[in-house]
């Protein structure tokens, strides 16, 4: 991910990084499927769980409280930039994107809910309210010449404020048995930060790094997720420049995007999608486990952009943003429906221990993901039928003219 905002013009050129992040994340995929479902099923899960790292940590664990901190540190640094100088700065700016996002988590939420209130599954409601911002930005470039460009800057704003909202949901509705210790810990070191960002003035990236390790540990300890920790840390972090270099924010942001980008998250999606297709899952248990991610992915999250933009559009709360139909906003909606590294992420934490439900989970999101891909592509094909003037001239008994 990249940071937008004073050199948008020049960033939305750079498509080969954002295609290559989803052919890694693809092709990442696809290995841990093979694996898991080959001979090498056993040397998969042992690399991954059996070998320990330090202390309770083996390589999945690694992966995903630590390394994963890091991804959120980036989205951190996202968010707060979007927020003070991008396309989140302004009222103006920030309502459209805004509003279409929260009916975009809404809708999912809704449909989940609905499906699973009062079982088991209730748990999973933080699964279909994300956007894969890698993914469905990677999808929107492979397809740019077809879409409607201006929209890409929608899309990475609804994803922005959607992972600003799972980050909520990950540091609220996921933690328990709350360690007071850890709490204060993590008080105490955020005050250091602000300490070396207002008073001291540090403009160096390192430093801050250092005492945000000391910040992971102390929320790892709290029982709220460790990788909150990121997110915290780029709150942290000063925005500003004294002159004409780039803020500490945007120095963390650029150095770690392509960390992320080409080694954690594809690591990620290696260790986390090890599905095993053969195993004996009953889904008719799973029914409305199912129903309600792939509800709330495919038809919720278009749904929910495009009923909320609508609705804001008519009251005049929003303004649509000009030369943008509502057909070429539907397709990006679409996209949205890729939830692919946030989903996952979350479907690990819902239902930890619970083997069985976390593969369902997991095969939900990636069929999802494709069929998301698949009906975008579907609208780009019809979209030249469903135009009005043509619907008309090709009416019956000459109705059309």
């Amino acid at each position: 991910m990249k940071l937008e905002g004073k050199v948008t013009g020049r960033r939305l050129k750079q498509v080969n990084p954002e295609i290559l992040t989803s052919i890694l994340l693809v092709s990442a995929t696809i290995l841990a499927l093979i694996m898991s479902n080959t001979g090498l099923r056993e040397e998969y899960h042992y690399v991954f769980n059996d070998i320990k790292i330090f202390g309770e940590f083996n390589l999945h664990l690694l992966i995903n409280d630590l390394l994963m901190a890091i991804f959120f540190l980036v989205v951190g640094c996202e968010i707060k930039y979007e927020i003070l100088h991008g396309h989140l700065s302004s009222v103006k700016k920030a309502a459209f994107p805004v509003v279409a996002a929260c009916g975009g988590v809404a809708l999912p939420a809704i449909i989940f809910l609905m499906s699973n209130y009062n079982t088991r599954f209730s748990n999973g409601i933080g699964i279909p309210i994300s956007t894969d911002i890698a993914f469905a930005v990677g999808v929107f470039m492979v397809l740019k010449n077809k879409l409607d460009p201006s929209l890409k800057v929608f899309l990475l704003s609804l994803a922005v404020v959607d992972d600003l909202i799972s980050i909520l949901v990950i540091g609220i509705a996921y933690s328990s048995d709350i360690n007071l210790v850890g709490i204060i810990g993590a008080i105490g070191v955020m005050c250091i930060l602000i300490y070396m960002n207002k008073i001291l003035k540090v403009k160096k990236a390192m430093p801050y790094m250092v005492v945000g390790i000391a910040l992971w540990f102390f929320v790892y300890i709290s029982k709220i997720h460790s990788t909150i920790s990121g997110v915290l840390l780029a709150m942290c972090l000063p925005a500003n420049s004294d002159n004409s270099d780039k803020s500490v924010l945007e120095n963390v942001n650029d150095n770690l995007s392509p960390l992320c980008n080409y080694l954690i998250l594809p690591l990620f999606a290696f260790s986390n999608t090890g599905i095993n297709l053969s195993a004996n899952v009953n889904y008719s248990e799973l029914k409305t486990l199912i129903k309600g991610i792939m509800g709330g992915l495919i038809i919720g999250k278009p749904l929910g952009i495009m009923l909320f933009s609508y609705i804001g559009v008519k009251l005049h709360l929003i303004e649509k943003p000009k030369d943008t139909t509502w057909s070429s906003l539907l397709q990006v909606a679409i996209l949205a429906g890729i939830g692919f590294t946030m989903s996952i992420f979350v479907t690990e934490i819902a239902f930890s221990g619970n083997q069985d439900i976390i593969d369902a989970s997991k095969i939900c999101i990636l069929v999802s993901g494709v069929l998301s891909s698949t009906l975008t592509c579907t609208t780009i094909f019809l979209k030249p039928y469903l135009n009005r003037r043509y619907i008309i001239s090709h009416l019956p008994f000459g109705l059309g003219k």
